[in-house]
């Protein structure tokens, strides 16, 4: 609610999210940025219900420039966001994806491999990069561009397969989790999709 009130009051501040899809500062508890199927605390049997989309949240206002980034997936996205986002007259919100400790990634190396599992995330689609720039709207131009090349989603299962908070749940409970499971999947496609048509839109004037 406060950054909501923030970034709604049209003032020219710059806000970094960092999303770690948890309350990582208190223990891992569970929010509303938690994914379907995620093991938190307060979500022991994981998250039944779907993420925030919190960068399009802002979005809609119109005013706002913001971004979805992965420094691990690419750089040249992630700096072009941060740029556009300070030289934008206006409030600018970055989203950007964070592996934490409490996600419990598989792969040798844990947390030091966080910027190889940015990448994972967004070449399987479970995290999408984007950039929404107000001031192209002005220009008979479409404000929403899609950076993410189209998912490979038979990687998807694997992705969540890497991370604990994913294959302890599984291990538990498969049937229930791979429910779960594909709900997340389901979710992160409609995402996806709903992106594609917003890139598509035509904002030229005649």
């Amino acid at each position: 609610g406060g950054l909501d009130h923030v970034l709604a009051s049209g003032e020219d501040v710059n806000i970094l999210v960092i999303d770690t899809e948890v309350y990582s500062n208190t223990g891992g508890q569970s929010s509303k940025a938690t994914p379907i199927g995620a093991i938190a605390q307060f979500a022991a049997g994981g998250k039944r219900i779907t993420k925030k989309d919190l960068g399009l949240m802002q979005a809609t206002y119109g005013y706002v420039y913001v971004a979805q980034i992965a420094m691990g997936a690419d750089n040249n996205q992630c700096l072009k966001a941060i740029r556009e986002a300070e030289e934008y007259p206006g409030p600018s919100l970055i989203i950007a994806y964070a592996p934490c400790i409490n996600h419990g990634l598989k792969a040798k190396g844990g947390m030091g491999k966080s910027q190889a599992e940015e990448a994972k995330a967004v070449e399987c689609g479970y995290w999408h990069l984007w950039r929404y720039d107000p001031r192209l709207a002005e220009q008979g131009k479409n404000p929403f561009q899609l950076d993410s090349k189209a998912p490979n989603w038979d990687n998807f299962q694997a992705f969540l397969d890497g991370e604990v908070r994913y294959l302890s749940l599984k291990k538990a409970k498969p049937e229930e989790a791979q429910e779960l499971f594909d709900a997340a999947k389901n979710a992160a496609q409609h995402r996806y999709a709903t992106y594609v048509r917003m890139s598509k839109i035509d904002y030229s004037v005649e």
